[in-house]
């Protein structure tokens, strides 16, 4: 070989070496997450943006199911230490690792972050327990009440129709079904257990006080909007028991227009609008005895077992997230709540609350939205309500009894996990 030719190859591996060695470089972050359709089109839309800015990072989102299927994949993955680096986790679901030493303490970066003093305050709020920040929110909502107008005109409602309280609600949900049940049309979807919580504290109770921890489940307050939910399938029969053992089955039949009235996220918005277009009518929750509704959805935390470069990087995007530009994006293409007071006033969230009417509802409830309790305990009772709420909506079991059996466990369950 000539000394030229041995000089133009080292050159030539130099350059390809120098070429790749950035992206050989890159940290990967993995990011497991509950959004797939609409919202993980807009997900993936931040995940883009983000790494346009951040080159040198690599944001592998991985779409792993719903809020439960994050908890239980994230539980059978830690033993074997194939977590992600970072995970979205439900509100009231990450106290179970954060208090496990599972999640990093994100104080330090929060409290070096300017973004924190953008955030509203139940954005800061939520993610705190004991004084230590876990999570930083991304997808907050509130539930709101959809009614579709076309049904509603069919069953000889008006659109102003009140919707205030319980008896308003299933006062037009059994006019629909009686008017249009022939036709296969339900009143009203069988709530969804986000929409259970906020049906209770509109009841003016809660199934976990937030601040004491004090489980109330079998109050008379809880013990009455159980009541009034379970009647809505198993004694009136306006809504289908099918939405009782699958919460996606009435949210889909609501969208395919066969379904008046439905309770649910705001994060639904705007799948909603797009299947129903002008017929969707937005409202806010019932006041039956209170007007109050939970803060929900979920934030990004970042696990403790991964490297300090890696929760670095992951912690950058997690801010981006929450900037005003990130945030705006998400508000405008999924209806979730606008986190960072800056947001609104972008032009993509500007022109979503001009021409998408209803999308602003949840914004106009936020002066009567409570952040939940988050102990170590409400992930198990959680997870447990399903099975009660099904016996109860399909007239197995009593209510009381029921919530009543309910309560003990839960205390039980408390004081096991606490010795």
């Amino acid at each position: 070989m000539t000394r030229r030719l041995h000089t133009i190859l080292a050159a030539g591996a130099f350059t390809l070496l120098t070429a790749i060695g950035p992206a050989q470089a890159a940290t990967t972050v993995t990011f497991w997450h509950s959004f797939n359709k609409t919202n993980g089109e807009a997900l993936d839309k931040i995940i883009a943006a983000f790494e346009a800015a951040n080159p040198d990072i690599d944001i592998q989102g991985e779409f792993v199911g719903n809020y439960n299927d994050i908890v239980a994949k994230l539980q059978a993955a830690i033993p074997a230490n194939r977590g992600p680096a970072a995970v979205i986790l439900e509100v009231t679901r990450y106290g179970l690792f954060a208090q496990n030493n599972v999640l990093t303490d994100l104080t330090p970066y929060v409290d070096a972050d300017p973004l924190k003093d953008d955030l509203y305050d139940y954005a800061r709020e939520v993610g705190v327990i004991d004084g230590k920040n876990y999570i930083v929110p991304f997808n907050s909502s509130t539930p709101v009440l959809y009614f579709n107008k076309d049904i509603f005109t069919r069953a000889g409602l008006a659109e102003d129709t009140p919707l205030k309280t319980f008896d308003d609600i299933l006062a037009a949900a059994k006019t629909i079904s009686e008017k249009l049940g022939s036709e296969g049309i339900s009143g009203i979807a069988a709530p969804g257990q986000f929409s259970r919580w906020g049906l209770v504290m509109a009841n003016d109770s809660e199934l976990i006080e937030p601040k004491s921890g004090e489980i109330l489940l079998d109050k008379p307050n809880t013990i009455e909007a159980y009541q009034w939910m379970a009647s809505l399938v198993h004694e009136h029969k306006v809504a289908s028991p099918d939405g009782v053992t699958d919460e996606d089955v009435g949210r889909d039949a609501f969208l395919a227009g066969k379904v008046g009235i439905m309770m649910n996220s705001t994060g639904n918005y705007v799948g909603a609008k797009k299947a129903l277009g002008d017929n969707l009518v937005v409202r806010p929750m019932p006041c039956n005895k209170i007007c109050s509704v939970p803060i929900g959805g979920a934030g990004i935390g970042i696990m403790a077992s991964a490297p300090k470069e890696v929760q670095d990087a992951a912690y950058k995007f997690v801010s981006y997230a929450a900037s005003p530009e990130a945030n705006a994006i998400w508000f405008a293409g999924t209806g979730y709540l606008p986190i960072n007071k800056k947001s609104a006033e972008l032009p993509v969230a500007v022109e979503a609350l001009a021409t998408q009417p209803g999308i602003d509802v949840a914004i106009q409830s936020l002066p009567n939205a409570h952040g939940r309790a988050r102990t170590e305990v409400v992930t198990w009772m959680r997870s447990t309500e399903y099975k009660m709420w099904e016996a109860m909506a399909l007239g197995q079991r009593p209510v009381e009894e029921t919530m009543t059996d309910f309560a003990a466990q839960t205390r039980q369950e408390e004081q096991r996990a606490s010795n």
